[in-house]
């Protein structure tokens, strides 16, 4: 009998590990989709540029994580955990530490590529190396600690600071706040400090648009996303053995499909009625935000909720874009503040309200939302501060921006010799 539990103990444990590691696949999936994206979204003549940049972020943040990332995140400490360099062994877990850390590592990949797209055309290479060391080794790392580590915000002992304050932990199953809105405070801070683009606004202080050049990229680029969310989010159950697990993967998959459908249909209709068109870049981004807005609380809500949640991200996606763009001066050529700040930290906080279970709208009260409402703060807090004052010491020492001819002629040549198209 001994046997036989032990045989399919580790059956589970294998299905698990395959279940793992095959999401971990779809999300690595997801960084060409970003790359055709961003990509899509800006002028061709920076275009080896971006592809380099997210290359780069994935091939250095592997490396940074295993290194050093792992263990701030998830070594034993209070503000970050210990570094643990090269060595996985501190770790303990069902699962084999290997795939685990594979696993983070794509997610970590994912919050530092989100800035490129905000700081493209105008942003020398060397030191974009310098802000992808910086996510990649130390800011995603100590707020992940934060929370997936077991630190503060989802310490669930009877006498923590949470559970003192609000009665609940804060909750983000697979990253709105913690990957999504880290990358959209930075990328947020990186516009505003590098300043809009050579001709993005003219002499009366209105926006111009600078069209993409390519939105068959950008659209086959959100495609892949969306298929990649189906490792984001499902494989954060990190198991698909047991009832237990096969049930919240298969509701998982459904609240991201329809938040992300959502988030498309709303903001198609929304910008049909502003702009008189159907747009397709604001249906593409409101894809996404549907998306982000989801992964904080897409094993707690309802299909219906999930759908709330998405039509609701990509509404205020479109307003977001427009209040940076018009109002706040800030040139973001591909709306990844927007999308993956304002609707990480709107996603986190839906949470508290349509969770089925503690939601303010199911009867759970305050306790879940306030919650939220302080871990989605004190992440963007984090990543805000630290994020600015990267970009305030780059610019300080004259090394962020590229010059004015450089940026009117292109990236791709200046930068690296070579251009993504050749006549």
């Amino acid at each position: 009998m001994e046997t036989t539990i032990t045989t399919i103990t580790d059956i589970a444990t294998s299905l698990d590990t395959v279940w793992m590691l095959l999401a971990a696949m779809l999300v690595f999936f997801m960084q060409p989709g970003f790359a055709l994206v961003e990509g899509g979204f800006t002028r061709s003549k920076n275009m080896a540029n971006i592809l380099m940049k997210n290359l780069l972020d994935f091939a250095l943040g592997s490396l940074l994580f295993w290194a050093l990332g792992f263990g701030l995140m998830f070594g034993a400490g209070h503000f970050a955990g210990q570094p643990h360099l090269f060595d996985l062994s501190f770790y303990e877990s069902d699962l084999p530490v290997e795939g685990f850390l594979i696993f983070q590592t794509f997610f970590c990949a994912t919050a530092a590529t989100i800035v490129s797209g905000a700081i493209a055309e105008r942003t020398r290479f060397s030191s974009y190396i310098l802000i992808s060391i910086f996510i990649s080794a130390i800011v995603y790392p100590i707020s992940g600690h934060w929370t997936w580590g077991g630190g503060w915000l989802m310490n669930a002992d009877e006498g923590s600071f949470m559970m003192r304050t609000f009665g609940n932990t804060f909750h983000d199953f697979a990253g709105s706040s913690i990957v999504h809105s880290v990358g959209g405070w930075i990328a947020l801070m990186g516009a505003a400090v590098l300043g809009p683009r050579i001709g993005k606004y003219g002499k009366d202080k209105k926006p111009r648009a600078l069209p993409g050049h390519n939105l068959s990229l950008a659209t086959l680029g959100v495609f892949i996303l969306w298929f990649g969310w189906f490792g984001f989010n499902p494989g954060s159950q990190l198991g698909a053995s047991g009832e237990v697990n096969r049930t919240a993967i298969s509701h998982i998959f459904l609240t991201t499909n329809l938040a992300a459908a959502a988030g498309g249909v709303a903001s198609m209709l929304l910008s049909w009625v502003k702009y008189k068109k159907p747009s397709l870049s604001m249906s593409l981004n409101g894809i996404l935000a549907g998306l982000v807005g989801i992964t904080a609380g897409c094993d707690l809500v309802s299909p219906g909720g999930a759908v709330i949640i998405g039509a609701l991200c990509g509404v205020t996606m479109l307003y977001s874009v427009e209040f940076i763009d018009k109002v706040l001066k800030i040139d973001d050529p591909v709306g990844a503040s927007s999308v993956h700040g304002v609707c990480g930290i709107l996603g986190t906080l839906l949470t508290g309200l349509f969770a089925t279970e503690g939601g303010l709208f199911y009867g759970g009260g305050f306790g879940l939302l306030g919650a939220q409402l302080f871990g989605a703060l004190s992440i963007g807090l984090w990543a805000a501060t630290t994020g600015f004052l990267l970009f305030k010491l780059l610019k300080s020492l004259k090394v962020l921006r590229v010059p004015p001819r450089i940026e009117e002629e292109g990236l791709d040549i200046y930068e690296h010799g070579e251009t993504a198209y050749n006549n």
